[in-house]
């Protein structure tokens, strides 16, 4: 959490039959990241333009707010999305339990 929104890590992968958030997992290492799955390819940005997109569509959030801040060639991306933090944090941990459920 940081004073002007929520970093989030997520697991990406591209090529997808559908664009979904699939919510909450655990890697190898204990730490939790969100799985997001989208149809775009991963060439010239596509995916991760269409993570940033799911991912404000998701949190209900303008897409302008949401912005990948590290990892741009990885898997594992780190998301910003700027907002009040414990509404974002609140709304985060809402949509993960009904995601996994």
């Amino acid at each position: 959490m940081h004073k002007d929104g929520v970093e989030l890590t997520v697991r990406l992968t591209p090529r997808s039959s559908s664009n979904k958030v699939e919510g909450l997992i655990a890697s190898a290492d204990g730490a939790q990241h969100l799985s997001a799955r989208v149809r775009a390819v991963p060439e010239k940005g596509k995916a991760n333009t269409a993570l940033e997109e799911l991912v404000a569509e998701w949190l209900g959030v303008p897409k302008r707010t949401v912005s990948i801040v590290s990892g741009s060639t990885s898997r594992l991306k780190t998301v910003m999305v700027n907002g009040d933090p414990r509404d974002l944090s609140a709304r985060i941990a809402a949509l993960a339990q009904q995601t996994a459920a």
